[in-house]
């Protein structure tokens, strides 16, 4: 398949992924074995997921393969889950909806951390994260968000958190704010519904962009003149990233892609997804 349009070529490499099969998990020793792929239990994991609704449950086979590891990390007891709503300003039906899906159909213990309109109590506040085995971060303005974090001092917590070998995860700004460069748009910026390449956190580098399908042409023209490597989420696809590298990629229906730009001619892989 081959695509072009003004003097920038493409070169797309893989068809659409297949949906992944039901994950699987064993427990052997510190290590785990997650969709047949073995991680220790102190990496550094950090799962993007793309876009899709968690509310019409369009990301549940991604979401059971998270929940799966949030529960091996949790070991004998039961697994607990922390929700950052921030990009949505703190939107409690969003919370809501996340406790419906990791409790409801993962039996996942969960809980919330607010900021977006208050001062946190540091103390109460690092009781949820020092409980939780995995951390998710809603989708909606990942500058205000990133902002935000900053401000009121969660930042540290949640890379305390990363350090300590919790399992970040997170849809669309929470997908990639991690990243060195971000595409995303955003009102706290002034730039409204107006897509631009952002800095992110920095702590995975690259550029990435999630509803790829949607923001393709767009993207994509950002990356042609320039040696970048990036990586493109669609809707109900995501990426693991393990220890700062990308591992492989997880399908409720979504295709990862891996973009590599050299002399104006962009090379898209779909990353393979974990067996």
């Amino acid at each position: 398949m081959r695509a072009a349009f003004a003097a920038c070529g493409f070169v797309f490499f893989g068809n659409k992924s297949k949906r992944a099969k039901k994950a699987f998990c064993v427990k052997s020793g510190k290590n785990i074995k997650q969709n047949g792929e073995m991680a220790s239990m102190s990496e550094k994991t950090i799962i993007s997921i793309g876009g899709g609704e968690l509310r019409e449950r369009t990301t549940l086979k991604i979401d059971e393969y998270i929940a799966n590891l949030a529960k091996l990390r949790a070991g004998e007891k039961r697994a607990n889950a922390l929700f950052i709503p921030t990009a949505s300003h703190d939107f409690m039906p969003y919370y809501n909806t996340f406790h419906k899906v990791y409790t409801g159909v993962f039996d996942i213990k969960t809980d919330v951390a607010l900021c977006a309109y208050r001062e946190i109590d540091p103390v109460k506040m690092k009781e949820k994260f020092d409980k939780a085995d995995m951390i998710y971060v809603g989708g909606g303005d990942t500058v205000y968000m990133m902002q935000r974090w900053k401000e009121t001092g969660l930042l540290p917590l949640i890379a305390d958190a990363y350090e300590r070998g919790v399992i970040l995860c997170g849809l669309s700004a929470g997908a990639i704010c991690w990243f060195s460069d971000i595409y995303t748009d955003s009102a706290a910026s002034g730039n409204g519904d107006k897509y631009s390449m952002y800095s992110g956190l920095g702590w995975i580098k690259g550029k990435i962009s999630p509803h790829y399908g949607a923001r393709m042409v767009d993207f994509d023209k950002i990356l042609c003149y320039n040696n970048y490597c990036a990586y493109g989420l669609e809707d109900d696809s995501a990426i693991v990233i393990r220890n700062g590298s990308v591992a492989g990629a997880l399908t409720s229906g979504g295709t990862a892609w891996k973009i590599v730009s050299e002399n104006g001619a962009l090379k898209k892989t779909a990353v393979t997804l974990l067996k």
